[in-house]
């Protein structure tokens, strides 16, 4: 499909409920620590049913020495999620492929939406080249290839029936899903993740997009550009921000001394500062880096039983030696969602995560409490940084002026599951100069549950060429 027929379809959908969108399509999302394939059947009223399987990137996957170790680790999930899912067209397929040859056509492939949340140089709706690993991932030889391609070639060794036809941020993935299941008739301004990673996609209007280089109409209402063909009739563009990598240079973001050692000890130094600073990957370890310099600070008194009458006289906290607290990367964000839930008496699941999961034992109250205190402080400047960039969108695009409801889609374990996350966002947007009291209220920010797997579907519909 040439690349000047997906904006308008996009934007066909994008507000509206279209009967037209139905269908069975497969997507997979590669955007973290977890792989995702699924298949959707949209049912053209705002509904859909989804069937997934999830399972954990093997972290040696995540810096394998090429990228066949991982593109082709993602292939054996798919056809796994095919023989269980879709045991009978899998086999129908094989049947067809043994009595025709390489000779049978693709009309009964599944047509596959991609969802890669890595920064891409995009040239076409099933076409991008990767321009860096994020997120931990650091596969050298994957650099300036064609992801789909890579991908392609491996579902193609098995001989499996599927065709990647959208390449696909999972940020767009958000703003689509939102768009099609959100209530009312308004459409979707942004889609924004806050989980594993945090990036924002939004829709533009096409004279603001001063990147595009206009060439002479190459055809009705379409343009040439840099990097391919657009579709300049409907005055509107879906800009994907890359808004982690916001301010690398450091001229206003917030530092501490465990950022700054958290990103001379990652793999991308100097790159993706905000999302550093607000994404599920990172908080576990900023709160670990804080903890374990108070624990080595001899005048801090954290972990030591020099309080609550030296821990109640007759136990002694303790730190186990294999303490997650002294390995990188030892402590997952989940912690910190406990921690910040946690309204027990005497902070029990608190004292039982601390155990659990970070071997401290025998924490007095005075422990608990300071490590509550850091995980709030970790938490309310990730959510604070969020509604910084979901106001940005908000004001740059003058989207209150209309006086209708923003809608936004969100996504993302963050945002889903942290308590009091959207809370923190709402009352930072409510002291931003041009959104104010007011402006908080008419912003309505709704999550856009599967929105990765379900908004890739969609585009993957657009990509077969079917009319949303």
């Amino acid at each position: 499909m040439a690349q000047k027929r997906l904006i308008p379809r996009i934007n066909s959908l994008n507000g509206t409920k279209s009967s037209q969108a139905q269908g069975v399509y497969l997507a997979v999302d590669l955007g973290g620590t977890n792989f995702r394939v699924c298949s959707i059947r949209l049912n053209g009223d705002t509904t859909f049913s989804l069937t997934q399987s999830k399972v954990a990137i093997p972290r040696s996957l995540m810096t394998a020495p090429t990228s066949h170790d991982l593109f082709s680790f993602l292939a054996l999930q798919i056809e796994s999620f095919l023989k269980t899912h879709h045991g009978e067209h899998f086999e129908e397929h094989h049947r067809r492929r043994t009595q025709m040859g390489e000779q049978q056509g693709e009309e009964h492939y599944f047509q596959l939406g991609f969802t890669f949340s890595f920064p891409v140089q995009q040239m076409g709706i099933n076409k991008g080249t990767l321009i860096r690993w994020t997120k931990g991932f650091d596969i050298d030889d994957a650099i300036g290839k064609d992801v789909c391609e890579l991908l392609q070639r491996e579902i193609d060794a098995l001989h499996l029936p599927v065709k990647v036809a959208a390449l696909v941020n999972d940020t767009v993935g958000t703003l689509m899903a939102r768009s099609y299941t959100s209530p009312g008739k308004t459409g979707t301004l942004l889609g924004a993740i806050f989980g594993t990673g945090t990036n924002g996609a939004y829709v533009e209007s096409l004279t603001k997009v001063t990147k595009l280089v206009q060439k002479p109409p190459s055809s009705k209402g379409g343009r040439g550009g840099a990097g391919g063909e657009y579709d300049s009739s409907t005055g509107q563009m879906i800009v994907n921000t890359e808004w982690g990598s916001f301010d690398n240079q450091m001229s206003v973001l917030p530092s501490t001394p465990y950022d700054a050692a958290l990103d001379a000890g990652s793999v991308n130094p100097g790159i993706q500062m905000f999302e550093k600073r607000v994404s599920g990957m990172f908080l576990g370890e900023i709160l670990r880096r804080a903890v374990v310099a108070m624990v080595e600070n001899p005048a801090v008194q954290l972990f030591k039983d020099e309080s609550s009458a030296s821990n109640d006289v007759h136990s002694t906290c303790t730190i186990a030696d294999d303490s997650a607290l002294y390995r990188k990367w030892g402590v997952d964000t989940s912690f910190l969602s406990v921690a910040q839930a946690d309204q027990s008496a005497g902070f029990k699941a608190t004292r039982q995560a601390l155990s659990k999961d970070l071997g401290v034992d025998a924490a007095s109250a005075e422990d608990v409490e300071a490590v509550k205190i850091l995980v709030e402080a970790i938490g309310k400047r990730s959510a604070r940084l969020s509604a910084v960039a979901l106001a940005a969108v908000v004001i740059s695009t003058r989207s209150l002026s209309s006086g209708e409801v923003v809608d936004i889609g969100v996504d993302g374990s963050l945002v889903e599951y942290y308590p009091g996350f959207e809370t923190y966002i709402r009352d930072a947007l409510r002291e931003v100069d041009g959104i104010g009291v007011e402006g908080e209220q008419k912003i309505r920010i709704g999550i856009a549950k599967d929105g990765s797997g379900v908004g890739a579907a969609l585009i993957a519909l657009v990509a077969a060429g079917r009319e949303a």
